[in-house]
């Protein structure tokens, strides 16, 4: 009846949304999805920030600049130069959530048909608006540290595909992972991007949430390092991860010349993001609520971590295979078909109908793949449950596994 356009005649929704139906049902247990613990938002300092920003009720109820308010690029500007990274006005976009960046960035550099690469397993939203854009996804495999740049290399060298627009990567704690790329292989992958001439994607959600191990600098910094290398990357960030989603603040440092287009983009989507909660996010930033919140949040999940591993380690050992993450919010694991439970050999999918049977949820691996599934697979989300809750919630596990 309706004439669609290609990528949106059968369009299929988040898998992990998906899941969230089940989030009603009395008791249900969620390791499901990414979200940051409600009891730990700085609800005070956010109320605070609030009451200031609303003094100016001109800024927060009027439209504001479509590339964000000059205060809050002037707090981001501070934050990130905090982060060892310096960059300018023109080249920052502030965008409703990191999201929004990732679109806006497709919009203006993606045609159809055109080589896109991604890690696998992969953020399943960015699959999906890849997809949306008609982009020839090609993945690259991760291993611990995560991706694997010597595959890359090896890829790249061969002439097999053609040359890729952009390379999209969660390199610090990795949705869904929980990987960190190595200092030696961000570089390895900025001489690929000068040499390859394709913009290096960096989507940093996570990295202030680092509860062990030694800090990695992010790739956006490190290409101070290798001569040429900033005209080819493009970092994300939000404060969705460390301070509240709802307020969808997230911000793109991109080439001026890139910058420039996403903002034109971004006028046609939602001509600016919201002023209000803009003004917010620049006086709790202004205020420096964020580095006192910041040690909160990294020593509970680093608690909630700890008992989310410890748990399944005692209640499932080898039937589960994993690596403890040092931040971030999720542990990646997989079946082993070896393990001694009943179910050995089962497939992640058909674990979560018994799991969800036993009132616990996770999402299974296939949702974060383009190709090559791993049906063992799955993502264990800590963030959001209390330590009780993610002891049980194990316990439930366990026995939806043997079941």
């Amino acid at each position: 009846m309706y004439e669609f356009t290609a990528p949106f005649q059968s369009p299929s929704g988040s898998p992990i949304r998906e899941l969230f139906k089940y989030l009603a049902e009395p008791g249900m247990i969620s390791f499901a999805g990414g979200y940051p613990a409600s009891d730990l938002f700085d609800v005070d300092g956010l109320q605070q920030a609030s009451a200031r920003a609303y003094q100016d009720t001109s800024q927060c109820l009027q439209y504001g600049p479509t590339d964000g308010l000059p205060r809050l690029k002037h707090e981001l500007i501070n934050l990130m130069a905090r982060r060892g990274v310096p960059c300018a006005p023109c080249e920052m976009v502030v965008t409703t959530g990191s999201q929004q960046g990732l679109d806006l960035l497709l919009r203006v550099l993606l045609n159809p048909g055109d080589v896109a690469l991604t890690e696998q397993p992969a953020y399943p939203a960015t699959l999906q608006a890849l997809r949306l854009q008609q982009a020839n996804i090609v993945t690259i495999p991760v291993d611990a540290h995560g991706l694997d740049v010597d595959y890359l290399a090896t890829l790249l060298a061969s002439g097999t595909v053609a040359r890729p627009k952009l390379l999209y990567t969660v390199p610090t704690f990795a949705n869904p992972t929980g990987a960190t790329i190595t200092r030696e292989r961000r570089i390895a992958l900025l001489k690929l991007a000068v040499q390859y001439k394709f913009v290096l994607v960096e989507d940093d959600p996570y990295g202030d949430l680092r509860f062990s191990g030694e800090t990695v600098p992010s790739i956006l910094s490190l290409a101070a390092e290798v001569p040429g290398s900033r005209d080819w990357v493009v970092h994300f960030a939000s404060l969705s991860k460390i301070v509240a989603p709802g307020l969808r603040v997230g911000w793109t440092i991109a080439p001026a010349e890139i910058a420039r287009r996403c903002v034109v983009a971004k006028q046609t989507v939602d001509l600016c993001s919201a002023p209000w909660t803009q003004a917010i996010a620049a006086e709790y930033l202004a205020d420096g609520a964020l580095e006192r919140h910041l040690p909160r949040i990294t020593a509970m999940y680093g608690r909630k971590c700890e008992a989310l591993c410890d748990a399944l380690q005692l209640q499932l050992g080898d039937a589960l295979q994993f690596h403890r993450p040092e931040g971030g919010m999720f542990v990646w694991a997989r079946l082993n078909a070896a393990g001694s439970g009943s179910a050995s050999g089962m497939d992640a999918s058909a674990l979560l109908q018994r799991a969800i049977e036993n009132k616990v949820m996770f999402v299974p691996g296939n949702a974060f793949f383009a190709d090559k599934v791993d049906a063992a697979s799955l993502r264990l989300s800590f963030a959001a449950p209390g330590i009780a809750h993610i002891e049980e919630g194990v316990r439930r596990l366990k026995r939806a596994y043997g079941a």
